[in-house]
């Protein structure tokens, strides 16, 4: 959604970035921005994009430093899943491989559990670094995107990886 101080999904996504640095975080890489369409049962065509980052936070204070960002950008956690929110950050992978968070109610995942599902998440992610090996398999993020964007699956293959998120703003 459009933001009152930022503008449309791609300025959301550039000033998103420019928060993650302010709080500190060093950004390595920064994929293109890209439309894709909803998953569920939104109609809003979605910008998507991803950072290689450099932080020395472990993966939950990453992620909330990153929910911080979102609720700074007005994404409010409530209600129906997959509505219409102006920022959605995620930590998808780790330079530390799997992290699964121990506790009563399922916490963070890494891997995070849909994206090798999710082309317009392996897109950006395999744009800025097409050789990292996915963890608990043997294919590359650019062989996995190949695979959700190709009609003919493509053999497993090898690759080589630090903590990488994905930033998403709708209404593209």
């Amino acid at each position: 959604m459009r933001h009152a101080n930022h503008g449309g999904p791609r300025q959301i996504l550039i000033a998103a970035e420019e928060a993650v640095r302010k709080a500190g975080v060093h950004v390595l890489a920064t994929a293109p921005v890209k439309a894709s369409r909803p998953i569920g049962p939104s109609r809003r065509i979605y910008a998507n994009g991803g950072w290689h980052l450099a932080a020395p936070h472990d993966p939950p204070a990453m992620l909330a430093l990153l929910q911080q960002i979102e609720r700074n950008f007005a994404r409010h956690r409530r209600g129906m899943r997959w509505q219409a929110r102006t920022l959605d950050l995620d930590v998808v992978l780790w330079s530390g491989g799997v992290w699964r968070e121990r506790g009563a109610e399922p916490g963070l995942i890494i891997p995070h559990p849909e994206f090798a599902h999710r082309a317009f998440v392996t897109g950006p992610l395999s744009a800025i670094a097409p050789s990292w090996k996915v963890p608990g398999s043997e294919l590359t993020l650019r062989q996995l995107h190949a695979r959700l964007t190709r009609s003919q699956p493509l053999p497993s293959g090898t690759g080589g990886g630090a903590l990488s998120s994905v930033g998403r703003a709708t209404d593209f």
